[in-house]
C-alpha cells in the first residue's frame, strides 16, 4: 500500500511492539519456570510499557483530536476512530492486569497467561486495524504540517529515553529499515547510536 504521508516511522514502531509481545507470550508459555520471576524484574518488559504508552499518549493528544476536528459531520469515519480509541482504552488495563500477576506470588500465576493473551490478541488486533483501515484514513485526512506534529510530540516525550528507544526500536529491524531511519537523524544522534548506545542496549540482559 502506498501512502502520501510518511508512515515508515509508524509500522516501524508497530513491528517493535509486535516483536515484545511475541517475547513476551514465549516466556509466558514456558513450561519449566516462573514467567513471572522473569518478567517481574525483567527490563524488556520495562521497555516494551514505557515505549507503547509513549506511542499511544502521544496519538491522544495529537492525533485523535486532530483527526476527530477534521472528519466533523463524517459519522462513519468518526465511528472508526472511535473504534480505534476504544481499542486503545482497552490496553492500559491489560499492562496493569499484568503488572498486579507480576506482584502476586500467591495467585497471580493463575491469572498470568490469560492476561497475556488477552494483552497480545488486544493490541495485535488494534495495530491491525491501525494499519488496515486508520493510517488510510489518516493518510487521507491530515496536512503534512498535521502529520509532522504528531511525529514532533512523540519525539518531545521520548526525550531522555533517546538512547534506550532508538536501539529499542531498531532491534531486529532490516538493513533498510534501519537504514533509512537512522538517516533522517541528526549526525550526533547517529554517532552516539552506532558508538554508545546499541552496545549498551545489547549489553541490558532484556529478558533474565
Amino acid at each position: 500500500m502506498t501512502f502520501r504521508l510518511d508512515m515508515t516511522m509508524m509500522f516501524t514502531i508497530h513491528d517493535a511492539l509486535r516483536r515484545e509481545l511475541e517475547r513476551i507470550a514465549r516466556i509466558t508459555a514456558r513450561p519449566d519456570d516462573d514467567p513471572r520471576r522473569i518478567l517481574r524484574t525483567a527490563v524488556g518488559w520495562e521497555l516494551f510499557k514505557t515505549f507503547l504508552r509513549v506511542h499511544h499518549t502521544s496519538e491522544d493528544v495529537a492525533l485523535w483530536p486532530i483527526m476527530r476536528h477534521e472528519l466533523a459531520g463524517r459519522p462513519d469515519d468518526l465511528a472508526l476512530l472511535e473504534a480505534l480509541e476504544a481499542e486503545h482504552a482497552a490496553i492500559d488495563p491489560l499492562l496493569a492486569g499484568v503488572d498486579a500477576a507480576l506482584a502476586d506470588r500467591d495467585h497471580g500465576g493463575e491469572n498470568l497467561g490469560g492476561l497475556v493473551d488477552a494483552l497480545v490478541t488486544g493490541l495485535s488486533g488494534h495495530l491491525r486495524h491501525e494499519e488496515t483501515e486508520g493510517l488510510v484514513l489518516i493518510d487521507a485526512t491530515l496536512a503534512d504540517r498535521q502529520w509532522l506534529h504528531f511525529a514532533e510530540v512523540h519525539r518531545e516525550r521520548i526525550g531522555g529515553e533517546a538512547p534506550r528507544y532508538l536501539p529499542w526500536l531498531l532491534d531486529g529491524a532490516d538493513a533498510q529499515t534501519t537504514a533509512l531511519i537512522l538517516n533522517r537523524m541528526p549526525a550526533p544522534i547517529r554517532t552516539a547510536y552506532h558508538d554508545e548506545w546499541l552496545a549498551a542496549y545489547n549489553d541490558l540482559n532484556r529478558y533474565p
